[in-house]
C-alpha cells in the first residue's frame, strides 16, 4: 500500500471538502454566514485572518451571540446548539508512467468527518476522521484539544495528536499534490519524522512579531497502544523548538531543532534535524521555502555495528495569483529536494499546477509533475481535477 500511494498521483478530483490541516471548515463559514475567501484565497490556502481564525479557538469573537448556544439554566454548562460538522470525499483517474502503470482509478482514494469548534471559553477541539483511505479505515489524524490565551496572555496550548511541522508549513492546505516531501522522510527503521505525532505544543506571539512554539512528542507517529495501553513503547520523548520573526510587512523568516531517542529491542538511535524557513509575499505573489538537515546515529537499529546516516532535503514553492485574493485562476510550482545516505530516501521533482475557481468554493485544476529521482526512477505524473467544498 505505502509503494502504491507514492506511485499514484492526483489527476482528476471528483469531489474534495475541505483539507484537513486548513483548520477551518465549511461548518465554520455556515455558522457566521461568511464567504470562504474571508479565511481562503484560493481555498484551502489560508490567508491571515483564517490563521488568525484558527489560533483563535475557531472563534470570531465579535460574532459570538448567544444563538450559537443552548442557554440550559446552568453557568458551568456549554452546549453548541448544532455540533459543526463536515465531510470530505476524493476520488481520482490518474496517468503515472512509473513501474509500467499509466491509467488508474481511485475512487473513493478517502472519505473524512471533520469537526471542531469552542466547547467552552478559551477551549476549542478539532478532529477528523477517515471512514476511508486508500480502501482501508484510517481513522484519526489531527485530533486535540487547544487551550487559547491561557492566564490572559497570547499562550495556546495544543494536546493530541497534529502535524510536528505545521508551525513551519502545513501540509495539508497546500495546493498542489504534490507532498512537501522533506517532512514525510523516515530514515531506516526510525518512526520519527515532521508529519503526525502525538504530544503537546505550546505556541507564544511577541509584540514583536516574533512567535515561539515548543512541541514534546512521543516521537513514534501515530502507531496505536500496546499490550499495556501506552502510545510510546520507550522512555524518550522528542523535542522541538521553533521561532519565526516578521521582517518589514512582507517577509517572515524562522528556524527550528528538533532532539529525540527511540529505542528498539535493545538499540538505541539518537537523532537531531536542524532547518530554516523563510516566506515572501505581494498581494500576487507568494514564495516559500524550506532546509532541513538530520543526522541519525543508528537508525537501522543495529546493536553491534550501529551505521550513521545523513539526510538533507527542502523545497521551494512559488504561487502566483493575478488579481491577489480577487483572482479566479492561479498558478504554483514546486521543487522537492531530498539528499541521503540511504539512497531509497534520494527523491527530486519540480512541477507545475495551475488552478481556475469555478465558483469561490470550487476550483479545476491540472498539474504535471517531472520526478528526476526517486525509487520508481525517472517518471512523469499529470493529473486534471475539480475541487469542491460546502
Amino acid at each position: 500500500m505505502v509503494k502504491k500511494y507514492k506511485i499514484v498521483t492526483l489527476s482528476f478530483f471528483l469531489l474534495a471538502f475541505l483539507t484537513s490541516q486548513a483548520l477551518a471548515i465549511p461548518a465554520f463559514a455556515r455558522r457566521y454566514s461568511m464567504s470562504c475567501k474571508v479565511c481562503h484565497a484560493p481555498f484551502p490556502k489560508l490567508k491571515a485572518y483564517g490563521e488568525e481564525f484558527a489560533g483563535n479557538g475557531f472563534v470570531i469573537k465579535d460574532k459570538e451571540t448567544p444563538r450559537y448556544t443552548i442557554d440550559t439554566g446552568d453557568g458551568l454548562l456549554s452546549l453548541l446548539r448544532e455540533l459543526p460538522v463536515a465531510i470530505r470525499f476524493e476520488g481520482y483517474f490518474s496517468f503515472n508512467n512509473a513501474d509500467n502503470k499509466s491509467l488508474d482509478f481511485s475512487s473513493p482514494f478517502l472519505i473524512k468527518l471533520l469537526s471542531g469548534g469552542e466547547i467552552a471559553k478559551n477551549i476549542s477541539y478539532y478532529f477528523y476522521f477517515f471512514f476511508s483511505e486508500r480502501g482501508e479505515v484510517a481513522g484519526l489524524e489531527d485530533a486535540f484539544i487547544m487551550l487559547n490565551n491561557l492566564f490572559k496572555t497570547d499562550l495556546d496550548v495544543y494536546l493530541g495528536q497534529f502535524q510536528v511541522s505545521d508551525p513551519l508549513f502545513k501540509r495539508e492546505v497546500r495546493l498542489t499534490y504534490e507532498d512537501y516531501r522533506i517532512y514525510k522522510v523516515r530514515v531506516g527503521q526510525a518512526r520519527a519524522n515532521l508529519t503526525y505525532d502525538r504530544g503537546i505544543m505550546l505556541t507564544y506571539g511577541l509584540p514583536t512579531g516574533t512567535d515561539l512554539t515548543f512541541e514534546v512528542v512521543n516521537g513514534l507517529g501515530l502507531l496505536p497502544a500496546d499490550r499495556v495501553g501506552s502510545f510510546d513503547t520507550d522512555k524518550y520523548k522528542n523535542f522541538m523548538l521553533r521561532i519565526s520573526q516578521d521582517v518589514l510587512n512582507n517577509l517572515r523568516v524562522g528556524a527550528f531543532g528538533y532532539t529525540g531517542k527511540e529505542k528498539q529491542g535493545e538499540a538505541i538511535n539518537t537523532l537531531w534535524m536542524m532547518g530554516a524557513d523563510f516566506t515572501w509575499t505581494s498581494p500576487k505573489l507568494e514564495l516559500n521555502v524550506q532546509y532541513v538537515e538530520r543526522r541519525d546515529d543508528n537508525p537501522f537499529f543495529w546493536v553491534l555495528t550501529p551505521e550513521k546516516v545523513q539526510t538533507r532535503g527542502g523545497f521551494a514553492e512559488i504561487i502566483y495569483m493575478p488579481e491577489a485574493d480577487d483572482s479566479r485562476w492561479y498558478t504554483t510550482a514546486l521543487f522537492n529536494w531530498v539528499d541521503s545516505d540511504q539512497t531509497e530516501l534520494r527523491y527530486s521533482s519540480f512541477g507545475l499546477h495551475f488552478g481556475y475557481l469555478l465558483r469561490r468554493n470550487m476550483r479545476a485544476t491540472v498539474e504535471g509533475t517531472y520526478v528526476f529521482k526517486s525509487e520508481q526512477g525517472a517518471h512523469f505524473r499529470l493529473g486534471l481535477g475539480i475541487i469542491t467544498a460546502f
